[in-house]
């Protein structure tokens, strides 16, 4: 990610070709993938909420992340490239606010009127790469742009799971996946 990242600066800096870079963290909403877990463990959580299954969070669940809805993103990225401010910078863009795993997955269930959490010992191989609390400041982002993200989490997971609701086999059924 940040040899893609330089070589595009590179590129604005040497060929004048315009350039930025945004960095975001945990960007959820419909269309992502929820089929398995490999990819993050957001889409996963609301795919195990859908059918009401058991989310299992290592340890307390105390660990802190933030989260951009898609449509925020989106947002970010066409106020990037109308502005010549963000040309040849690096960018966060986070969501709202931080939020532990233990109360989004809270948040989840109690909007899903399903699924259940059961908190599990760190398994070594997981514990080894968890990044801790980890959110992204993007002050710098609003600043040169004015841009915040506007979607709260609650908000963003209703029209996330209203479109599994409708969609749900295209995501996960093996016959449907590359229909999506």
């Amino acid at each position: 990610k940040v040899a893609g990242e330089y070589y595009h600066l590179v590129y604005n800096n040497i060929f004048d070709i315009r350039a930025c870079s945004l960095r975001l963290t945990n960007v959820y909403g419909p269309r992502q993938l929820i089929k398995h877990d490999r990819q993050g463990f957001i889409g996963w959580f609301i795919r195990l909420a859908l059918e009401n299954d058991e989310i299992q969070v290592y340890g307390d669940g105390s660990q802190l992340r933030d989260f951009v809805y898609v449509d925020d993103a989106a947002e970010a990225f066409l106020e990037a490239g109308a502005s010549d401010t963000c040309n040849g910078n690096v960018y966060n863009v986070g969501g709202i606010e931080p939020i532990s795993l233990r109360d989004l997955v809270k948040l989840l269930l109690e909007i899903a009127h399903a699924g259940t959490v059961r908190y599990v010992t760190w398994p070594e191989d997981k514990r080894a790469i968890d990044i801790g609390n980890f959110y992204a400041d993007s002050t710098k982002f609003k600043n040169a742009v004015g841009w915040t993200a506007k979607t709260t989490l609650r908000d963003g997971f209703l029209s996330t799971l209203e479109f599994y609701r409708k969609n749900l086999r295209h995501y996960v059924d093996a016959t449907h996946a590359n229909e999506s």
